[in-house]
């Protein structure tokens, strides 16, 4: 994935970080502690729907049926809710970037894990591992070396499998591998569906569909198991004690630097450049986040709810219950009044836009659908999202400066930034 940076003005280093001496006065530890308190409840919740997400596809394997994969798919869904709440901690907490290609790495080569329509292709220039189908392959030769995969277990996935010979698409791992496994391919293009996997590509015997029923079975296990235990990792390094914790509250300075990264990042180069107007450049269905499902709508619009949410300060739990304190709001109105109303503001026009792209989604409007070449009401859907991104993260840079925070950079993207780099 290409990127740019979009630097903020007032420029020097992360190390000298500085904030006004209003801000400084106003709680940045109380700031901090909420933010943490929110992650914590947040990874906390993933681990949770996550759980349950193994539990479903234990009962998959153990009894296939068409209800069976639907409860899993339905699971994989719920999962998707507080996980994507979480991407706000991304690029200002290195703790978080470092792990996070595990979980929901995109986009991948799926024909690496399972078979694949022969309109996929084969091996390419690019990955050379494009087709090789672990699923139907129990050895196989990776980077010269002969691998026995006789059995699927989470090791052979993160330590063999994951980015293989170096390349990111080979994504063995996460989410998205999880998705595939239970959608399967989207082959309708711009048209409606999602992917259709059959649940008898997990059924015994002479009922077995896709070939390989009980490695697949095996492959999507070892998935949902490692997804567990990386989520379980991830929700500690959060706790009291935790690591995530303990280097975010180091310097307090940073710390709400890092609060900043986070939104503006995730806000302008990641959600509105390569996840929203990359695949409209290239009316790409395949640029979907979540393309297997069709549930990249929802993505979206958790995305920019988690940015909004560590603004405020809250956080609803998927039990209902309120995670809140001392916010990133409540600081800058300290300073400024006018610029809180404004960035608070500017979150809600985000959220209003992804709520329509949501709505039009669900009322059978699919967001492969909006990336069509001409489909001018696609199109003013997916742009009325990457301009509200834009504009708020406009504000985030007002909030920057309101704050005395000393050069922060935000993750840019060529689609932003400079379309044209994106045909060459």
């Amino acid at each position: 994935m290409k990127t740019a940076f979009l630097a903020l003005s007032a420029c020097t280093t992360l190390a000298g970080l500085t904030l006004s001496a209003q801000a400084h006065e106003h709680g940045k530890a109380a700031v901090l502690d909420t933010y943490a308190d929110i992650a914590e409840a947040k990874y906390a919740d993933s681990l949770i729907a996550g759980t349950r997400l193994q539990a479903a596809i234990d009962a998959l394997i153990a009894d296939p049926s068409a209800e069976a994969l639907q409860a899993a798919k339905a699971a994989w869904l719920a999962s998707r809710v507080p996980y994507q709440q979480t991407e706000v901690y991304r690029f200002g907490n290195a703790i978080v970037d470092d792990w996070e290609g595990k979980v929901n790495a995109w986009p991948l080569d799926e024909g690496l894990i399972d078979y694949v329509d022969a309109s996929y292709g084969g091996p390419s220039d690019e990955n050379e591992y494009a087709v090789l189908n672990v699923v139907a392959n129990a050895n196989f030769t990776l980077s010269g070396e002969t691998i026995d995969a006789a059995e699927i277990t989470p090791a052979l996935l993160e330590e063999t499998l994951h980015e293989a010979d170096g390349v990111e698409a080979n994504v063995a791992t996460g989410y998205h591998a999880i998705e595939f496994l239970l959608w399967g391919q989207d082959l309708n293009g711009h048209g409606a569906g999602a992917g259709n996997r059959p649940w008898t590509d997990y059924a015994a015997g002479a009922d077995c569909t896709g070939g390989n029923c009980d490695r697949r079975a095996a492959y999507l296990k070892a998935s949902a198991d490692l997804l567990v235990s990386d989520l379980e990792w991830m929700a500690a390094q959060w706790a009291d004690g935790g690591a995530a914790r303990a280097a975010l509250m180091e310097n307090e300075d940073a710390g709400i630097a890092a609060i900043l990264t986070g939104m503006g990042s995730l806000s302008y180069g990641e959600q509105a450049g390569e996840r929203m107007r990359l695949g409209l450049l290239l009316n790409d269905p395949e640029e979907e986040h979540d393309c297997f499902s069709d549930n990249t709508h929802n993505s979206h619009y958790y995305d920019g709810l988690g940015i909004q949410n560590v603004y405020l300060g809250k956080y609803v739990r998927i039990d209902g219950s309120l995670v809140s304190g001392a916010s990133l709001s409540d600081m800058v109105a300290h300073d400024d009044a006018d610029l809180d109303a404004e960035m608070r503001g500017k979150l809600s026009a985000t959220m209003s836009a992804l709520g329509s792209i949501k709505t039009a989604a669900e009322a059978g409007f699919s967001y492969d659908m909006m990336l069509e070449r001409g489909n001018a009401a696609g199109e003013a859907l997916v742009m009325g999202g990457v301009n509200a991104l834009a504009d708020q993260t406009s504000s985030i840079e007002r909030v920057v400066a309101a704050l005395g925070v000393d050069d922060i950079a935000f993750e840019g993207s060529d689609s932003l930034d400079n379309p044209n780099a994106v045909f060459e």
